[in-house]
């Protein structure tokens, strides 16, 4: 008997070590079951031993007895092949195969396998479909299992499909719609199953995504803030955002926030 046992590493290490001593005691003295005293060991993790306790004399002072009904167990590698086999992918593999084939930091992969592998096939065919693995992530890791939880759901429980969510992600992509508008996107598509294109047309939800019409608001945006202008111009990059949120005013932030990022710093640029 073996305490002290504080993990399931623990009881593996301790069961080896017990197995390879007790073996090496019957190639020093020859004594088999029943001709050695029944003792109480503690498991020592540190040192990776077991530290006798206390020995009984007799079995009956454990209280207690062979059991009759078990019958010798052989199991063959073919039977541990297909124990193994029938787990399907461990998490650890999983977190690895994450990393590499979706590019996923390791902290994104944590998360996403630490929900359970059906959270982890939802995440997966939306990666596919929308062609965007961290966008992916990002939206499953936070507004789906935000969701979730503030309704005490499961998976397979979620109004979205993965083919509707990739959907959504796509869209963003192709129109640039920003974050806030887009959340709005993601929750009018739960109350209605419609795909985003047209939530977004019925939301009145339509992206500027015209150069010259940008780079215009952009030149009036710079005009109404030279501080903006003059604090960049020494080096403050953050007071460009003064001249961000004047173009979203006037889009009523519909603006390509991209596009709004790039021909701002062409702008800026000239003068």
């Amino acid at each position: 008997e073996v305490k002290n046992l504080n993990s399931f590493r623990a009881v593996e290490r301790a069961t080896r070590y017990e197995a390879q001593r007790q073996y090496d005691q019957f190639l020093k003295d020859g004594k088999k079951l029943g001709e050695v005293s029944k003792a109480t060991a503690g498991w020592d993790d540190s040192r990776g031993v077991t530290i006798v306790q206390r020995r009984k004399e007799e079995a009956a002072d454990y209280r207690y007895f062979p059991e009759p009904d078990l019958v010798p167990v052989v199991v063959t590698a073919a039977m541990l092949q297909e124990a193994q086999e029938s787990m399907g992918e461990l998490p650890a593999a999983a977190r690895i195969r994450l990393q590499s084939a979706h590019g996923l930091s390791a902290y994104d992969s944590r998360v996403i396998t630490g929900q359970g592998r059906i959270f982890q096939s939802f995440f997966e065919q939306v990666a596919v479909l929308s062609g965007d693995p961290k966008a992916s992530c990002n939206w499953m890791t936070n507004s789906v299992l935000a969701w979730l939880n503030e309704h005490g759901k499961t998976v397979p429980e979620f109004p979205m499909d993965p083919a509707r969510l990739a959907d959504l992600i796509r869209e963003i992509q192709k129109t640039g719609l920003n974050m806030q508008r887009s959340r709005e996107v993601f929750a009018r598509m739960l109350e209605t199953g419609n795909t985003a294109a047209p939530v977004m047309a019925e939301m009145g939800f339509q992206v500027v995504a015209d150069t010259s019409k940008i780079a215009e608001l952009i030149r009036k945006g710079i005009a109404a803030n030279p501080k903006a202008v003059a604090d960049y111009k020494n080096g403050k990059v953050k007071a460009a955002d003064a001249i961000k949120g004047f173009v979203m005013r006037e889009t009523k932030g519909m603006a390509n926030t991209e596009l709004v990022s790039q021909i701002l710093l062409e702008e800026l640029a000239k003068i």
